[in-house]
C-alpha cells in the first residue's frame, strides 16, 4: 500500500488535479518516470463499512508547517530492521549511522500500485490498537486525511517509497506510529483542558517504558517529527541521558566490588537523579516563546565503551512553549518489590531495588501520560541486541562477539525479570490507570492484541 505525499506543493514529480468525485496524483516512479494514480475523494464516506453516516471534519485552520530533517538511524547501530531493503538492488541503511542511498521497501519486484482511500481506511481498521486509543472506524473515517498526511511524511523522514511500502512497514506505520501519536494528542488535549484561559501550560511529560532493542528510540523519533510539522514544539529525552559521569560510575563500581549489576551502566544506582530532577523541573518551566534551555546527552562511545557525559557545549538546545516532553527509558516506572522477590532472581539485585527508591521523585512523579511497550518474553532482549551485533560485523563495523553480547544483556535480565511483572500488572510507578496505554509488541517488534 502506498500513501500519497499531500503536505507538499505540487511539484515536477508531485502533480495535483481534483474534480468533485476523485483526486489524482502524479508520483514518481523508481526509474524516474511517472505514474498517474487516482484516488475516490475522500470526501465519498458511504463506500466505507462504518455503522452509521459519518460526515468528514473540518481540517484544522493551523498550517502544517514542514521541517527538514535528517534520516535517522538508531545509536545501536543496524538502523530499522522494518525498513531494510534485502533485495538485490535495493539500497540500505547501514551501521553506525550511515546511510547508503536512498531506502526503499523489500522485495520491490510489484509494479507501482497506489491503494485506494478503502483500501487505506480497511487496514487501518485492522489495527490491534484501535480499542486502546479510543478509535472507532467512524474516527477513523472523520479523519482520513490526516492519516494520508502522517502516512506520507512518515515515508519521507524513513526513506521509504510509497509506491512499494511492504507488509511490516505498512503495520509500523498505520497499525503504530500514527494511532500512538493519535493517542498523545489525546492525552496532550486533555492536559491543557485543566488549565485557564491565559495560565501557562507545562508540557505535558509523555512516559515511554519500553525494553532495551524494542524501538523506543525509533517510535519516540517519529512521534517527535509529526509534532514538529503539526507545528507543536517536543523536547526529547533519555534515562540514558542522566548516566554518571565516567568518574562518578567507576567510584560506584569501588564502591560495589564483585556486584556486576553496578559494574556499568544502566541498573539504578548508575544514574545522576540530582541532574534528572534539575533537567525535569527546568524543561517543564518552557512555556513561553523565548525560554530556552540545553539537554544533557551522554556519549556511550567514550572510554572505549564505558561512556562519559557529553561536553555541555555540545548539549542541544531546546526552545519553548513546549507541547510535550517524550521522555524514553527501559526501566521507566520500575518500583521496588519485597527483597525476597529480588533475592530469589538475583541477591546482586538488592541494592538495585533499593536505589530504586529513590527514582520516583527524580523520574516518574513528573510523568504524566504513560506509554508502556509490553513483551512476552525477556529474552526477546537478548535476541534483539544479538541481531543488532550480528548485522554491525556485517556491515564491516566494529560489534560485540555473542559471548560479549551474552554477557552485556546479562546485566539488565534480572531486573527485567524482577521488575517487569509488576510493570504489566499494576503499570508504572504512580501512573494513573486513565492515562496509561499499553501496547503489547511480539519478536518482531509489531504490535499485536493483547491480553
Amino acid at each position: 500500500m502506498a500513501v500519497l505525499n499531500a503536505l507538499s506543493p505540487p511539484t515536477k514529480s508531485l502533480l495535483l488535479a481534483s474534480s468533485s468525485d476523485q483526486i489524482s496524483y502524479f508520483l514518481t516512479n523508481n526509474d524516474g518516470t511517472s505514474s498517474r494514480c487516482s484516488h475516490r475523494a475522500i470526501s465519498k464516506w458511504s463506500s466505507f463499512p462504518t455503522n452509521s453516516a459519518v460526515h468528514k471534519q473540518k481540517t484544522p485552520t493551523a498550517k502544517l508547517k514542514l521541517y527538514a530533517m535528517q534520516s535517522h538511524t538508531s545509536s545501536s547501530g543496524i538502523g530499522f530492521p522494518w525498513l531494510k531493503d534485502t533485495s538485490s538492488n535495493g539500497n540500505t541503511i547501514l551501521g553506525r549511522g550511515k546511510t547508503k542511498g536512498p531506502l526503499h521497501s523489500v522485495f520491490p519486484t510489484k509494479p507501482a500500485e497506489v491503494s485506494s482511500v478503502k483500501d487505506l481506511f480497511e487496514f487501518i481498521c485492522s489495527g490491534p490498537l484501535m480499542d486502546k486509543v479510543g478509535l472507532t472506524p467512524e474516527k477513523v473515517a472523520e479523519s482520513i486525511d490526516k492519516w494520508v498526511l502522517c502516512g506520507s511524511q512518515l515515508c519521507r523522514l524513513f526513506q521509504l517509497n510509497e509506491l512499494y511500502l511492504t507488509e511490516p512497514q505498512k503495520v509500523r506505520l498505520y497499525h503504530y506510529y500514527i494511532p500512538v501519536f493519535l493517542w498523545c494528542e489525546q492525552e496532550i488535549s486533555n492536559h491543557n483542558s485543566k488549565f485557564k484561559d491565559g495560565e501557562d501550560v507545562p508540557p505535558l511529560v509523555i512516559g515511554f517504558s519500553a525494553p532495551q532493542g524494542c524501538g523506543k528510540t525509533t517510535l519516540v523519533f517519529a512521534l517527535d517529527f509529526l509534532f514538529r510539522i503539526t507545528g507543536r514544539k517536543t523536547a526529547t529525552i533519555s534515562i540514558d541521558d542522566f548516566y554518571l559521569t565516567a568518574e562518578d560510575q567507576a567510584k560506584l563500581r569501588e564502591s560495589n566490588p564483585g556486584n556486576a549489576l553496578l559494574e556499568l551502566r544502566g541498573n539504578a544506582g548508575s544514574h545522576d537523579l540530582r541532574l534528572s530532577i534539575e533537567t525535569l523541573t527546568a524543561v517543564s518551566k518552557l512555556t513561553k516563546e523565548g525560554t530556552k534551555m540545553k539537554l544533557p546527552r551522554y556519549n556511550k562511545s567514550a572510554y572505549n565503551g564505558r561512556g562519559d557525559r557529553s561536553d555541555p557545549s555540545k548539549w542541544p538546545e531546546v526552545e519553548g512553549p513546549l507541547t510535550a516532553v517524550l521522555f524514553e527509558g527501559w526501566m521507566l516506572g520500575f518500583k521496588p518489590v519485597p527483597v525476597d522477590v529480588v533475592k530469589a532472581v538475583d541477591p546482586q539485585l538488592e541494592i538495585i531495588n533499593k536505589n530504586l527508591e529513590a527514582y520516583y521523585d527524580a523520574w516518574d512523579k513528573f510523568i504524566k501520560s504513560w506509554i508502556v511497550i509490553k513483551i512476552q518474553d525477556p529474552s526477546y532482549v537478548y535476541q534483539w541486541r544479538l541481531q543488532a551485533e550480528i548485522a554491525m560485523r556485517a556491515d564491516g563495523n566494529l560489534g560485540m562477539s555473542d559471548e560479549e553480547v551474552l554477557d552485556f544483556v546479562s546485566r539488565y535480565l534480572p531486573a527485567y525479570k524482577a521488575y517487569l511483572p509488576t510493570l504489566y500488572s499494576e503499570g508504572p510507578n504512580g501512573a494513573d490507570p486513565n492515562h496509561l496505554l499499553v501496547v503489547d509488541i511480539d519478536e518482531g517488534r509489531n504490535p499485536i492484541l493483547g491480553n
